[in-house]
């Protein structure tokens, strides 16, 4: 920045010894500044150039001085272009453009401030513009929206990295036109800054892939995140955020910063680590959360809440379908998520994943382990989906009979990942060719260790895996007497 500040000076102090030549009687004793030795700058004389001085010297490649221009502040890099006709080319392909009360100096009202927006914009030619900052600071009016439209028109193309725009405090919403964004436009963005204005994207502009920071403040009401493989941070600051999805994260936590009064009540998110959120930071961040939807990835150990941590939750749904479990794995430990939730009223469980080996109920079902008794008397609707014949599973199911008020228990056996529907084609997809026979051992099971247990109070729905499209082989197991159970 000092190297731009001393170019400035020295083209103003040129300008006034010009100024103070031609006010002197022409003499040819008087060297023109063109000719006078080791002078670096030159006058050029071109019908278009205006007589500006050209800067020439010490001798410097042009990208080099195209790159000072551009860490002028905004108001001495305007100066130096109007001074230099060496740097009106960089004034004009500019990368970075920020405007404000500051940048843009004094102001008389909104007029004038989008004037001059305006005459910077329209000599600007649209080529390299990588960061565009527009500040109104209460200079934002119903004049000034097709003004801006047309300078995000300009400067909003396939290599714009940094969008920042903040409105005027009131009642009025800048409605962002997210098509500008499509054709690849977001594609380059990496941080997207928007206060005060309504922000609906759709699926037509395709993914910000580049994206790494993104502030929006007031009127946000639902945000959604999907593979974002640099995001780090999620910072919220918008009063009104109730709904919040994130899925499919690379394996890594995301930092979540909401502020101690967050309003979100809806959250799904999937990605690995999750769990260590859940037990040990999701209570905090979102404590007025009504709804959890948690998928995971990675490797599942077993991990323990904190009893009575989600007060206001009703609704949970745990999916365990993309996870590798551990061998030691206890699906029993679940019921501490019950625990944590004093007020929940759904309870979602997807176990499809592969379950271990050595878990399963035709081992020993006669030594089932049994929990202190806990009551969840909120509880009335469980459903647990990829139901197999893990006897931790089966324990599950059992002190959610013993210990809750529950009236309809649905245990899923499919194992199908698209299923089909009557009268139309295609058939199910299965995930592994073991699926069927686990879900034979599961609808067995079921039979024999749940079916006599359930109250009547309680309405048991088995859901069985698709008759059209799978032949399912009956499954037969030894008692340890020798006698087979059928």
């Amino acid at each position: 920045m000092r190297l731009g500040y001393v170019l400035l000076k020295r083209l103003q102090r040129e300008r006034r010894r010009r100024r103070r030549r031609h006010a002197l009687v022409p003499d040819e004793s008087i060297a023109s500044p063109e000719k006078r030795k080791g002078s670096c700058y030159q006058q050029d004389d071109s019908p278009r150039s205006s007589k500006k001085m050209r800067y020439s010297g010490p001798d410097l490649p042009e990208e080099m001085w195209q790159h000072i221009h551009s860490l002028m502040p905004m108001k001495d890099a305007a100066r130096v272009a109007c001074l230099s006709s060496a740097f009106l080319y960089s004034w004009r392909n500019r990368p970075k453009l920020s405007f404000s009360t500051e940048t843009m100096g004094i102001v008389e009202g909104t007029t004038d401030f989008i004037r001059k927006i305006d005459r910077v914009m329209k000599k600007h030619s649209g080529i390299g513009v990588k960061a565009l900052t527009i500040e109104f600071n209460g200079l934002f009016s119903t004049k000034a929206r097709s003004y801006l439209e047309r300078w995000l028109q300009i400067a909003v193309t396939p290599r714009i990295e940094e969008l920042s725009l903040s409105m005027s405090k009131g009642k009025s919403y800048y409605d962002f036109p997210c098509s500008l964004l499509s054709d690849g436009s977001g594609s380059s963005i990496r941080l997207l800054d928007l206060y005060r204005c309504t922000f609906r994207p759709t699926a037509e502009i395709g993914c910000f892939q580049s994206l790494t920071r993104l502030h929006l403040e007031y009127r946000l009401t639902y945000v959604e995140v999907r593979g974002c493989s640099r995001l780090r941070v999620i910072e919220n600051k918008a009063p009104n955020l109730h709904s919040l999805h994130i899925f499919y994260q690379p394996y890594h936590p995301i930092k979540l910063s909401f502020g101690e009064s967050s309003l979100v009540k809806n959250l799904r998110i999937g990605y690995s680590s999750v769990l260590d959120h859940a037990c040990a930071e999701l209570p905090y961040i979102f404590p007025n959360l009504e709804t959890l939807t948690i998928g995971l990835l990675g490797e599942m150990v077993n991990t323990p809440m904190v009893p009575n941590t989600f007060l206001l939750l009703k609704y949970l749904c745990i999916t365990l379908s993309a996870v590798t479990l551990s061998p030691s794995y206890d699906y029993l430990s679940l019921v501490s998520f019950l625990d944590a939730c004093p007020s929940l009223d759904t309870f979602i469980v997807d176990v499809s994943a592969k379950h271990p080996k050595n878990d399963s109920i035709f081992e020993n079902p006669s030594h089932l382990r049994q929990l202190p008794e806990q009551r969840h008397d909120n509880l009335r609707n469980v459903k647990i989906t990829g139901f197999r014949s893990a006897k931790s599973l089966f324990e599950l199911t059992y002190h959610i009979l013993e210990n809750t008020s529950v009236e309809c228990l649905t245990l899923d056996t499919s194992f199908e990942s698209f299923r089909c529907s009557p009268g139309k084609p295609g058939r199910c997809l299965q995930t592994s060719k073991d699926d069927p026979m686990e879900a034979s051992k599961a609808l067995f099971a079921i039979r024999t260790y749940i079916e006599g247990k359930v109250p009547s109070t309680v309405r048991l729905n088995v859901v069985e895996p698709c008759s059209r499209c799978h032949v399912m082989e009956p499954f037969t197991v030894e008692s340890n007497s020798g006698n087979e159970m059928q």
